[in-house]
């Protein structure tokens, strides 16, 4: 039997993968399970229902401004600092300073940690050389090594990004690693059976079926570089979210680094709201079976 020209080949490995998407629903879905309407009227309330406790904690004395201010002041202070800014810097510089030094690191992240855990998930000789060393820095937490990152860049911006890109780079591998991991050995040897290249098994096969655990790291690796800003922050900063709420620490400012809290919890909620809606458009076939 002869093999299948490139474009019989192309076409074929296309309709495997709109056969995944056309996978049947979830068990949940068939049997009426609760959709996504009950799921965010359940996240509405208890997002309600926290406000309310604060709200009554606060302004009934059960709990002092110093160590929980209530809304209305934690509110005052977002307008003040909106109007007057903190620190010789407005709400919105220290947000874009931010915002700047995530999502800048996030990008380098992503440039550089997707290819190399799909190549630990493809290739051994890979997997061995990169897997002991992101295993073994993975667990260190980011004040462990900033250090050293202060010795090697300086306290420059340099400093502040690369302590945050290796924060996100051990989830994104090992993501990625994972997602190639999870492809299924029939598949591939399908498509190497109907005459695919290795170029075309990963393009096709392996990609596609790894793209729901890569936007899952990534979504993880954006709550870690989240988390490490504040640690980044202590080095030289002169504005910042993390920086904001470190000065408002030192003068027992409770509402100003309770607003700090909420503007980074808001901005990561935003950027998590519009992975899931790239998984729902990118990969539809993610949980059914």
């Amino acid at each position: 039997m002869s093999l299948l020209d490139e474009k019989q080949r192309n076409a074929v490995l296309r309709t495997l993968n709109e056969l995944r998407r056309a996978a049947p629903a979830r068990p949940g879905e068939q049997y009426g399970a609760p959709g996504n309407g009950s799921s965010m009227a359940l996240s509405l309330g208890t997002i309600f229902v926290v406000f309310a406790l604060w709200f009554m904690a606060t302004n009934h004395g059960w709990i002092k401004p110093l160590f929980l201010p209530s809304p209305q002041a934690v509110w005052a202070q977002i307008i003040e600092v909106s109007r007057d800014g903190f620190a010789d810097a407005s709400l919105l510089t220290h947000i874009g300073w931010s915002a700047l030094r995530v999502f800048g690191a996030f990008v380098l992240a992503v440039l550089t940690a997707i290819p190399v855990g799909i190549l630990m998930g493809v290739n051994r000789v890979a997997r061995g050389v990169f897997d002991p060393l992101v295993e073994f820095y993975r667990p260190l937490p980011p004040l462990a090594y900033l250090p050293l990152v202060v010795i090697w860049m300086g306290i420059g911006e340099g400093s502040k990004i690369l302590l945050i890109y290796l924060a996100m780079f051990a989830p994104l591998a090992l993501s990625a690693r994972a997602g190639v991991k999870s492809v299924a050995i029939e598949q591939i040897h399908a498509a190497y059976s109907m005459g695919a290249s290795r170029g075309q098994v990963l393009k096709y096969v392996i990609m596609p079926a790894a793209l729901p655990e890569i936007l899952t790291g990534m979504r993880i690796a954006i709550g870690f570089g989240w988390t490490t800003l504040v640690a980044a922050e202590m080095v030289a900063a002169t504005a910042g979210l993390g920086f904001m709420v470190l000065t408002a620490s030192k003068f027992m400012a409770t509402d100003v680094v309770i607003m700090g809290i909420l503007v980074i919890g808001v901005l990561a909620l935003l950027f998590d709201l519009g992975m899931r809606w790239l998984e729902r458009n990118l990969v539809p076939w993610k949980g059914r079976g």
